[in-house]
C-alpha cells in the first residue's frame, strides 16, 4: 500500500459523508428495483451519471483523451468496475437483504490485496497482508453461513453473485493502475461510465424493452439518488479524498458503509440479519485493520 498520510478534520468529515452516501445507495437501489428491472436500473445509473461527469469535465476544461487504446482501456474498466459488479449486485439484492449486500461489498479491499499480489510485481503479499486477507476471507465465509452451503438455493446464488461483483471491483483496481494511471481521475470516471453505457443501454432495451418512465415518486427519488449522489457525486468526492488522504486512508470508507446500509435496511425495509453476518462483518473489519496496519503499530 502507499504510505499513509495524516487525515485532517475536513477529510474525516468527507470520509463519513462518502460512507453515508454509499451506504444509502444499497437502499436506493433496492427501492428502485421494486419498479425497474435490474438491467434497466444499471443502465440508468451509468448513463445519467456519465452525462453529469462529462458536464463536470467540460466545465473544468479537463483534457479529454484521443488515443483509441485509452478508450479501449476505459471500455474494459467500465465492464469491470460498473457493468459486472453493478449488475451482479443489483440482481443479488432481489434475493438477499441490502445490509448483507453491503457486508459482502466490504470484502472488495480484501480481494483487491490478493489479486494485486498475483498480478502486480510491487504488491507482494507480506505476512501482515496475508494474515489480514485470511481473516477477511474467513469473515466473508462466516457472513455467508453454513446453511447457504448445505442448502444451496437462489439466496445462496445471490450471495455468490454479490461476491462475484466485489471480485470484479478488485480486478478493476488493478486494471486502472496498469492502464489508466496517467488519466485525470474525473476523466477516467466519465470515460469508464461511457464504456459502461455503451454496454448497458442496448442490453436494457434488448432484455427489458424500452424503459418505462411511469414510475412512483419513490422510484424516481431512488434512481436520482444513486445516479447523482451515489455514482457521479460519490466518484468526485472519492477522488478528492484519495488525493488528500491516500489510498490506505481512503480504505476506511469500506468500514463505514455496512453499518449505514444495515440501519437503513432495518428502518425502511424491516430487514433483520442473522448473528453470523455481524460476526462476519467484525472479522472483515479486523482483517481490514490488519491490512491498514496503523492500529497494531500503535
Amino acid at each position: 500500500m502507499t504510505p499513509q498520510r495524516n487525515i485532517t478534520t475536513r477529510t474525516w468529515a468527507e470520509l463519513f459523508i462518502l460512507g453515508l452516501i454509499w451506504g444509502g445507495s444499497f437502499l436506493a437501489i433496492r427501492l428502485a428495483l421494486n419498479e425497474v428491472p435490474f438491467v434497466t436500473s444499471v443502465a440508468h445509473r451509468v448513463f445519467w451519471a456519465a452525462l453529469i461527469l462529462w458536464g463536470y469535465v467540460i466545465l473544468r476544461g479537463l483534457p479529454i483523451p484521443r488515443d483509441p487504446k485509452i478508450w479501449g482501456a476505459l471500455f474494459v474498466m467500465g465492464l469491470l468496475n460498473n457493468v459486472i459488479p453493478f449488475s451482479l449486485m443489483a440482481w443479488g439484492q432481489l434475493h438477499i437483504p441490502t445490509g448483507l449486500t453491503s457486508v459482502f461489498n466490504a470484502g472488495t479491499a480484501i480481494f483487491g490485496v490478493v489479486i494485486a499480489a498475483l498480478i502486480l510485481a510491487d504488491e507482494r503479499l507480506t505476512l501482515r497482508k496475508t494474515i489480514g486477507s485470511a481473516i477477511g476471507f474467513f469473515g466473508v465465509a462466516t457472513a455467508i453461513g453454513l446453511d447457504a452451503v448445505r442448502n444451496f438455493d437462489i439466496t445462496s446464488l445471490a450471495q455468490l453473485a454479490v461476491i462475484g461483483g466485489t471480485i470484479s471491483y478488485a480486478f478493476a483496481g488493478v486494471w486502472a493502475r496498469i492502464n489508466l494511471a496517467n488519466l485525470t481521475p474525473q476523466v477516467a470516471a466519465a470515460g469508464m461510465l461511457t464504456g459502461s453505457s455503451i454496454i448497458m443501454v442496448p442490453a436494457a432495451f434488448v432484455i427489458d424493452g424500452a424503459p418505462s418512465f411511469d414510475l412512483s415518486p419513490t422510484a424516481y427519488l431512488a434512481i436520482g439518488y444513486y445516479v447523482v449522489f451515489a455514482t457521479a457525486g460519490a466518484y468526485l468526492l472519492y477522488y478528492r479524498i484519495l488525493a488528500a488522504a491516500g489510498s490506505a486512508n481512503t480504505m476506511i470508507v469500506t468500514l463505514l458503509i455496512p453499518p449505514v446500509s444495515i440501519v437503513l435496511g432495518a428502518l425502511v425495509l424491516n430487514e433483520s440479519l442473522s448473528s453470523n453476518v455481524y460476526v462476519g462483518l467484525a472479522l472483515l473489519a479486523l482483517g481490514l485493520a490488519i491490512l491498514d496496519g496503523r492500529l497494531f503499530r500503535r
